[in-house]
C-alpha cells in the first residue's frame, strides 16, 4: 500500500510540474521541443538533484517510464489547449504549483524515510519539491521563485520532518498531510508571508549615488581652487 501512495504522489506531482513547465515555455516562446525540455526538467529535475545527493543512480529515471509517458502526455495536452482554458491556468497556476509542491514533498520523504537519517529526509522532500522549479525557472531566465517569493521551501522542509518524525505514516495519514501543505502554501500565498530578508540594492545604489556626488563636490572644490 505504501508503494502504492508514493506511486499516486508521484503521478499527482509529475503532471503539476509537467504542465507548468510547459506553459512557462509558450509564455517565454519556445518551441514544442523547449515546451518538452522545459517540462521534462520541471517534472524530473528535482528527483534527479535529490538522488545525485542520496547517492541513488541517476539513471534511475529511465526505469520510470509509466511516469515519463504521463509527462509527455500531460504536456502535449498543454501544448494544444485553447489559449483560454491556459489563461483560466494561469489565474490558478499557484494552486496547481502547490499542489506539485505538496505531492513531491511528500514523495521525496517517503523516498528517503526509513534509508537515511531525519535531516537527509528533510533535505529529500525539499529538493523533489523545489528542485525542478528552480531549474525551469533558470532556464526560462527568471529569478527562481522559492528564492524571492513567500514561504515556499519551508512547507516542503515542514512536510519531509513530519513524515520521517513518524507523525504521518498510514496512507490516509499522507493524504491529510498532502492537503495541509497545499493549504498553507496557498495561504502563503494570500496573505504573502515571507522570511526575513535584507535587501542591500537600495543601500548599495545610495551609497554609489553618494560617493559620486562626493567625488563631485571634490572634482569643484578643486577647479575653484586653481581659479
Amino acid at each position: 500500500m505504501d508503494m502504492d501512495i508514493f506511486t499516486v504522489f508521484s503521478i499527482i506531482g509529475t503532471i503539476a510540474f509537467a504542465v507548468s513547465g510547459a506553459i512557462v515555455a509558450m509564455e517565454e516562446e519556445y518551441d514544442i521541443l523547449g515546451v518538452y525540455v522545459l517540462g521534462l526538467v520541471t517534472a524530473f529535475g528535482g528527483g534527479v538533484i535529490r538522488n545525485l545527493l542520496i547517492g541513488v543512480p541517476i539513471p534511475m529515471i529511465w526505469t520510470q517510464g509509466m511516469l515519463l509517458k504521463t509527462a509527455v502526455i500531460a504536456m502535449t495536452v498543454a501544448f494544444v489547449l485553447p489559449i483560454k482554458w491556459i489563461k483560466t491556468w494561469k489565474k490558478s497556476e499557484a494552486f496547481f504549483d502547490a499542489i506539485g509542491l505538496s505531492a513531491f514533498a511528500i514523495q521525496g520523504a517517503l523516498y528517503a524515510t526509513g534509508k537515511y537519517p531525519l535531516s537527509a529526509v528533510v533535505v529529500a522532500a525539499m529538493l523533489t519539491g523545489i528542485g525542478g522549479g528552480m531549474i525551469r525557472d533558470v532556464l526560462a531566465g527568471r529569478k527562481p521563485l522559492v528564492l524571492r517569493d513567500e514561504i515556499y521551501a519551508v512547507w516542503a522542509m515542514s512536510a519531509g520532518a513530519a513524515i520521517g518524525l513518524g507523525w504521518f505514516d498510514s496512507p490516509v495519514e499522507l493524504l491529510i498531510l498532502f492537503a495541509i501543505v497545499i493549504v498553507f502554501r496557498m495561504l502563503s500565498v494570500h496573505y504573502g508571508w515571507r522570511l526575513p530578508r535584507r535587501s542591500l540594492k537600495y543601500a548599495l545604489s545610495q551609497s554609489v549615488y553618494e560617493d559620486e556626488n562626493r567625488e563631485a563636490a571634490k572634482k569643484e572644490h578643486k577647479e575653484g581652487e586653481r581659479q
